[in-house]
């Protein structure tokens, strides 16, 4: 036996029905509604031809609605008698609102049960692979979720008031209202990771930009939600052991090289265990697939923020995130992938409301000057990349240049791109390479350009 979608008919009746009362109430209803909202067919037609008389400038009654509707060929369908019967049904618009929200409530009930069912059809689809039919799953419930939380226009005095709540919240919490990265002067620039943040960490190969975003990643972790800060780390060149060993290393201040072999004094052995001790009690969750995608991260990375699990993204690094394999995405060039890739990553930040790092590389362009220091041109394969992120930091040390001379790791941090704040500022640390450890030592004297 079939079943009746669900709909309210009289609510229906009851929007349109305001609209032959009120015609000015026209404009707002079609902010609010399409035609699709409306189950009933006659329903759909009326609105329909409402709609386009009040795009037309046309009067909004009996008359040009039913002659709206012969021309359309759906006068026969809708019906002379059910027509007359809409006009006279509703006494006053004075509960339109509710009638819309009923009527948009069962939409989206209609239309999650359609997306169920077309889940379910797919699944049993031999040609779709498991990992595809998932993610297209759950694409298909978010949609919804967004149509769901469709907003409005908000008049100025609305957030005005939000925006003082929020300041006047944070007034005993000091200048930080991000996530802190543990490094003070990064904090004092930025206020703190902020959610729906795209940061861009570049560098060219060896300059230390996964040791910079694994010190940051800890410090996440350690310093927020008195130590309860969630972190999603994506290597996609590294095993989850190196990175966990500069990790270690970084703690422990004994030389990575020194505990990969095993070499190590009693002493030692006693600071690697502290060491694990501590990163143990951390929230930190790495995953090192090779061949992963946007869409599996924003899979894995979802299903973590579901269980409250997440609050900061690394991704290890943006060049290696697998493009789109489908057939539409034949004879598409890298750099369009890459423009595709680094939209999709905005937009996860956007949708799970956390900030999200990903590192990237630079061109060979960088070497071909005498003055090496990076420049938002030399973003590897897509200009898009600077259009997308909301910070772009360069990682830089002239000593990797100067090939006989002794390295001392001074390392320079520029902030090439600050949407919330000055652009550039030079921050310099340390760079411990046998620890894997960045130390801030002071902010260069550059004038920052706001």
């Amino acid at each position: 036996m079939s079943r009746i979608m669900p709909f309210s008919l009289e609510a229906e009746q009851s929007v349109l029905g305001s609209v032959f009362l009120s015609p000015s109430v026209m404009v707002g209803l079609m902010d609010k509604l399409n035609d699709e909202d409306f189950y009933d067919r006659r329903n759909q037609k009326i609105f329909f031809a409402l709609r386009n008389l009040y795009n037309r400038g046309d009067k909004l009654d009996y008359t040009t609605v039913s002659t709206e509707l012969a021309q359309m060929g759906a006068m026969k369908e809708v019906g002379v008698g059910y027509l007359s019967e809409i006009t006279d049904l509703v006494p006053t618009t004075a509960n339109l609102d509710a009638y819309v929200d009923i009527v948009k409530d069962y939409s989206l009930k209609r239309a999650v049960i359609d997306t169920a069912s077309k889940i379910m059809e797919d699944g049993y689809n031999d040609n779709i692979k498991a990992t595809e039919f998932i993610d297209d799953a759950e694409k298909k419930i978010f949609d919804l979720v967004r149509r769901r939380k469709a907003s409005e226009f908000i008049r100025i005095d609305q957030v005005a008031h939000e925006v003082k709540e929020k300041a006047e919240s944070r007034r005993n919490k000091g200048a930080l209202t991000g996530l802190s990265t543990g490094f003070s002067i990064f904090d004092q620039i930025t206020s703190g990771l902020q959610p729906e943040e795209l940061i861009i960490l570049a560098a060219r190969p060896s300059m230390g930009k996964s040791a910079f975003a694994m010190n940051i990643a800890l410090n996440v972790a350690k310093h927020n939600a008195n130590g309860g800060a969630s972190v999603a780390v994506f290597s996609l060149e590294m095993s989850n052991e190196q990175l966990v060993g500069r990790m270690l290393a970084s703690e422990s201040r004994v030389e990575n090289r020194r505990i990969k072999t095993g070499e190590l004094t009693p002493k030692e052995w006693q600071f690697v265990d502290t060491a694990v001790e501590s990163l143990g009690r951390l929230n930190v969750y790495f995953d090192d697939s090779s061949a992963i995608s946007v869409q599996d991260i924003r899979s894995k990375c979802r299903k973590l923020r579901q269980e409250g699990k997440l609050d900061f993204v690394v991704i290890d690094y943006l060049q290696l995130i697998k493009g789109d394999e489908s057939k539409n995405a034949a004879g598409v060039n890298r750099q369009e992938e890459v423009a595709k890739i680094s939209r999709q990553l905005k937009t996860m930040a956007r949708e799970l409301h956390i900030p999200v790092m990903a590192l990237s590389q630079l061109s060979r362009g960088v070497e071909k000057r005498d003055d090496k220091r990076p420049v938002l041109a030399d973003l590897r394969e897509s200009g898009s990349i600077e259009q997308d992120a909301d910070i772009v930091l360069f990682l830089y040390r002239d000593e990797y240049y100067s090939h006989g001379q002794v390295d001392n790791g001074e390392t320079e941090l520029q902030f090439a791109k600050n949407r919330q704040g000055s652009v550039g500022n030079v921050l310099l640390y340390k760079f411990e390479k046998e620890y894997s450890r960045f130390l801030q030592i002071t902010q260069r004297d550059d004038e920052p350009r706001n």
